[in-house]
């Protein structure tokens, strides 16, 4: 792998970055002791180290480069050494679960070193033989959600043994000239006429979602550069229960989740509800089934989270309403669509305008509510069997709450990444997500559990 320019929207995600609003997804994996003796924390850590330095890609780090003007480029890092960035650390809380949670919000508070490859794994371990958990921090200019998975897949067993040299003997690919067809020229002309007319769209689009009241608010105080990390578990057999009921997508269902579990937090808080909002960006993919897992491929659609209307089945309908106008309207038109104009931006803009872009992402939301995909087989770490993964995304500056999804093992695991001191009460958060999803579930299925018989009518 030799040098490869940043794509528009990674470049974009590189200058977003300052020590008080640090650019990292991450993802908290925990993993149950493995059948008999158990894996020694020493041989975890060196399985970690010997499997992420054979992952290319983190490997990489970022250049800057002579053209284009104020470009980078992912370039080799020749003296890369991956015990700069796989450590481990020990967690001393009796209860090893809290333990990690919190000690995963305090390192999701560090920027990555910019000069080395923008990644680091901790190694979280309580005693010998028992649960422990992995903390992966990516730079978002290195992945996205979907490619996060991607590249940190490389440590499971199944991923690593599963990885093959490429066979010898392979024919080679003729090489193709640098020189494009005319045809390929005409092509290229009328699609980049095309997304610049795109462009120009959202950005109307985005003019017109602005708010001008921005009133101060749980999601939008000032920024401490602290992190506080909680989690959330849900049963996605219920969650099927409630999609087949209720109609709509799984991830209709978990944002108007979403909504009534801060309307819940925010009552209990004593706040006034809103009459319309707080407004969700929800992340939406750009990349084509079998299509090449490179650069943030991401637009987004914006969302009022209906936290006024009390009846949870209420709030079901009016986000499936909401999200089918999005999806109707697809995710390359309306103001969530705004990291579509990153590809039409000369690299100097995003080196001198990321502040001035930073600060506008409060006048279009509130907070992120994203999903992500993981793969649906059993996945272990050195024999011992994941238990669950807590996806983290990152906050915008003046933003205080991220909240991001992924199923595995049958569970919908929730990672809530909110702002230490504007949100000190983010476990109540979290616990309010289960809460309302027990309600919702309820409602829609009367209780009633597989193989339940319902009651008998009365005469």
């Amino acid at each position: 792998m030799g040098t490869e320019l940043l794509a528009p929207l990674d470049l974009a995600f590189w200058h977003l970055e300052s020590d008080a609003h640090p650019m990292h997804l991450g993802a908290l994996a925990v993993f149950a002791p493995a059948p008999g003796p158990g894996a020694a924390p020493d041989h975890v850590l060196e399985l970690l180290r010997t499997r992420a330095a054979a992952i290319p890609r983190l490997r990489m780090c970022v250049r800057d480069v002579l053209l284009p003007v104020g470009g980078a480029a992912w370039t080799v890092d020749k003296d890369f050494d991956v015990h700069r960035h796989v450590r481990r650390v020990a967690v001393d809380d009796g209860d090893f679960m809290a333990g990690a949670t919190r000690l995963a919000g305090e390192l999701m508070e560090q920027p990555l070193e910019r000069g080395l490859p923008p990644w680091q794994l901790y190694l979280i371990g309580g005693a010998d033989g028992g649960p422990f958990a992995v903390l992966v921090k990516l730079h978002h200019a290195l992945a996205d959600g979907m490619r996060a998975v991607a590249i940190g897949a490389g440590i499971f067993d199944e991923i690593a043994a599963a990885t093959q040299p490429a066979p010898r003997g392979r024919p080679a690919v003729p090489p193709r000239s640098w020189l494009p067809d005319p045809r390929e020229m005409a092509g290229m002309a009328l699609g980049r006429i095309g997304e610049v007319g795109r462009a120009l769209g959202v950005g109307a689009s985005v003019v017109r979602a602005g708010r001008l009241d921005l009133r101060s608010t749980a999601f939008t105080a000032p920024s401490s550069g602290t992190r506080r990390l909680a989690t959330a578990d849900l049963d996605a057999t219920a969650l099927q229960r409630i999609r087949r009921a209720e109609g709509g997508t799984a991830n209709d269902i978990l944002l108007a989740v979403v909504a009534g579990a801060l309307r819940r937090w925010m009552a209990g808080r004593g706040e006034a509800l809103p009459g319309t909002g707080p407004r969700a960006l929800v992340p939406v993919s750009r990349r084509r089934p079998g299509g090449a897992i490179t650069g943030n491929r991401l637009s987004a659609y914006l969302l009022d989270l209906p936290v006024g209307a009390a009846d949870p089945r209420e709030r079901l309908r009016a986000v499936r309403a909401a999200m089918d106008r999005n999806k109707a309207a697809g995710p390359l038109k309306g103001a969530g669509a705004v990291a579509v104009l990153a590809d039409q931006l000369h690299p100097l803009a995003h080196r001198f305008g990321a502040p001035l872009a930073a600060n506008a992402a409060r006048v279009l939301f509130d907070l992120l509510v994203t999903s992500v995909p993981l793969p649906r087989s059993a996945l272990s770490l050195a024999g011992c069997p994941l238990s669950a993964l807590y996806p983290m995304a990152p906050l915008a500056r003046g933003q205080s709450l991220a909240v991001a999804l992924s199923t595995y093992g049958g569970r919908v695991h929730v990672g809530l990444v909110a702002d230490g001191k504007a949100l000190p009460d983010l476990d109540r958060l979290a616990a309010a997500v289960g809460e309302e999803f027990a309600e919702l579930e309820e409602l829609v299925t009367g209780g009633l559990r597989p193989g339940a018989r319902a009651p008998e009518p009365v005469t």
